[in-house]
């Protein structure tokens, strides 16, 4: 019977091991902050190899690295400094922050565990009220502050210590920060990779001749300042994002390579499901996309290759599913979402995610700076149309308002189609877009005053005449169209996948005595191949050095263990660090120049000669061949492992 796992050991393996430790150990630790050890460095690597292999380079990708920090009116424009912000709590007794969603989570999880581990002595709850505690975990996400308040007080949800806690209160998550020395430049870390992205499109649409659709991506570090990181690296403050911004016509949201994709069957858990209880959908991505479940194709056949990418790594399916985001939770300017979730000890845990965005970024970007970040397209054929514009006479406007000019200015400027638009100094008036009811209407209001008309703006009037200010129709030949592109953004969590990996691939081999494994897919293993001799002999030195170069020259990594433990010691010690192939060289090989080549996770192996292992063990790491077809053409070499 197989162990049941357990969480303590893992970690407690993570840590002898090095995967990742607390930061700042010997002065306390700080919540929230890790430092990755050389087999953590190693496999975090692998994985966004394998990520910039089956996003950047398969999608011909356009990468960025752009700066950390990032000034404060871009992220008041994004949103963030008003919008970046999650619920807490405090004990009201001894002061201890919670996250508000977190804390209900954790004592209606707490109180079903209970009950179910009391339920041969005495029901504790009423299934009614279970059902109740379920479906508020479900839902748990759409919950605001006012709602999180309404469940704490229902509920009786009190902090660790047993104590009542305050009303919930917002907490902005960015790490403030100065730029410069004065102070006068206010900045941020960065809570996410993104808006160096939105801001760098012209730039890109440049460097990509002008072609649409295209998409960019960024791996780098994120921070958020998170009210109680309690979670390992699940929640933490200090993390890698890998986040691509795939650019789209508005109007065609189809992706040439989704018949590629079409048939890849996921289990989704839509929204409407959520609500009602209903549970999981199992479907193929192109149902789903035709049925209208999932938004456009594009954000279909992205969500496709996410899931490919998860379970490529070593993720496991029956622990995979794609969660759409409720109503309170989805942005409001997003026409989808969806996250990857991954089912690992602490629940189901958000990995990646996966939103279309429409054109708000690149819009309110637009906006704040008045540069055009959009799409020329030239068209098949000319449009003409006729359209209202209003024309100000500069020599006459601003001598009759002198002081008040700005005033009677910004009247018009309401009138404009979007008023928020900062046009350029040199944009002309009868290029602006303007809103074609406000102008009828001023026109009206000239046309009935025989040329004259008193405006009222900001508690004062004023006299207009038709010399200052024209009301015109012109008509236009449009022969390219302008567009802002919507944007299909996937956004990976690096370390929550890491972390989620690590609990997938982590089990106890049954023997004489238990030994852990962590069964890494070779792509991802943080070292491919162990070498080890049957003893300590220095006629095994050279013959050691030429598989390690030969090795080397495939760019297969690989760890050399010539200790004095037995060699079944050895092989368990690195099955620990999850090395997938072991090349052992024994006293045959110093005559036929023949080694044996082992498999981590059954534990067979083959003999061969050198230059055939090394061969083996490169196909392998490639996945150009699995151990079912080594043991096809290999017969079995029987060994014991001591």
């Amino acid at each position: 019977m197989a162990k049941e796992f357990d969480r303590s050991d893992l970690e407690a393996l993570l840590l002898k091991r090095f995967f990742y430790a607390p930061s700042f150990g010997p002065y306390g630790g700080v919540a929230g902050l890790y430092d990755y050890g050389p087999a953590g460095c190693a496999l975090q690597s692998n994985i966004l190899n394998v990520w910039k292999q089956h996003f950047v380079m398969e999608e011909n990708m356009l990468e960025l690295d752009c700066t950390m920090l990032t000034p404060y009116d871009v992220l008041k424009t994004s949103g963030h400094v008003d919008k970046f912000a999650d619920y807490m709590v405090k004990d009201t007794k001894n002061g201890e922050i919670f996250r508000a969603d977190h804390l209900v989570k954790n004592v209606l999880k707490k109180r079903l565990a209970e009950d179910d581990h009391k339920k041969k002595n005495k029901e504790v709850l009423s299934e009614e009220t279970k059902k109740e505690y379920e479906e508020v975990l479900e839902q748990l996400d759409n919950y605001d502050g006012k709602g999180l308040d309404e469940l704490i007080k229902k509920y009786d949800i009190r902090s660790d210590a047993g104590n009542p806690v305050s009303e919930c209160t917002l907490f902005n998550l960015m790490f403030e920060t100065q730029i410069g020395p004065t102070g006068n430049l206010k900045g941020f870390l960065r809570p996410e990779t993104a808006q160096g992205q939105f801001l760098n499109f012209k730039r890109l649409l440049d460097y990509n001749t002008g072609a649409m659709p295209f998409a960019s991506a960024q791996i780098g570090k994120s921070f958020r300042n998170e009210i109680s990181p309690r979670q390992g690296l699940l929640r933490v403050r200090e993390f890698t994002m890998a986040e691509i911004e795939h650019f789209v016509d508005p109007e065609n949201k189809k992706h040439h390579r989704f018949d590629e994709v079409k048939d890849v069957e996921i289990v989704f858990y839509p929204a409407s499901n959520q609500m009602e209880g209903k549970g999981t959908v199992t479907t193929t991505v192109g149902k789903a996309v035709e049925s209208g479940m999932v938004n456009n194709e594009t954000l279909g056949y992205f969500i496709a290759r996410i899931y490919l990418f998860l379970i490529k790594i070593g993720i496991k399916h029956e622990k995979l599913r794609f969660r759409q985001h409720m109503a309170n939770e989805m942005a409001h300017y997003a026409c989808d979402c969806w996250d990857a979730e991954i089912l690992n000890s602490y629940g189901w845990i958000e990995c990646v995610g996966c939103a279309d965005r429409s054109a708000f970024d690149l819009t309110v970007h637009q906006k704040r700076t008045g540069e055009k970040l959009v799409v020329q397209e030239a068209l098949p054929e000319p449009i003409i149309r006729d359209r209202w514009v209003i024309e100000i006479n500069k020599p006459k406007f601003g001598p009759a308002f002198k002081k008040n000019v700005r005033y009677v200015q910004s009247y018009f400027d309401e009138m404009l189609e979007d008023p928020s638009i900062s046009y350029p100094k040199t944009t002309k008036d009868s290029e602006k877009l303007w809103n074609e009811e406000k102008v009828l209407n001023f026109k009206k209001m000239l046309d009935e005053g025989n040329g004259s008309c008193t405006i009222k703006y900001l508690d004062n009037e004023y006299t207009i005449t038709s010399d200052m200010v024209a009301v015109n129709k012109i008509t236009e030949k449009i022969n390219v169209r302008e567009y802002i592109p919507n944007v299909i953004e996937p956004s990976f969590g690096i370390g929550r996948i890491f972390y989620s990996l690590i609990e997938h691939s982590y089990w106890v081999r049954e023997g004489d005595e238990q030994r852990a494994v962590l069964s890494f897919p070779p792509c991802v293993a943080p070292i491919k191949c162990l070498l080890t001799p049957i003893s300590h002999q220095d006629e095994f030195v050279p013959v050691l050095k030429d598989i390690a170069s030969k090795l080397r020259a495939h760019n297969i990594s690989n760890r050399v263990d010539d200790s004095s433990n037995t060699i079944g010691r050895r092989y368990a010690r690195n099955d620990e660090l999850g090395i997938p192939f072991g090349i052992t060289i024994d006293f045959q090989t110093t005559k036929d120049q023949t080694v044996t080549l082992r498999e981590r996770d059954s534990t067979m192996q083959v003999r061969d000669t050198i230059d055939t292992v090394v061969g083996l063990v490169d196909k392998l790491v490639q996945g150009k061949m699995e151990w079912k077809d080594v043991l096809a053409n290999h017969k079995a070499f029987t060994t014991q492992e001591v």
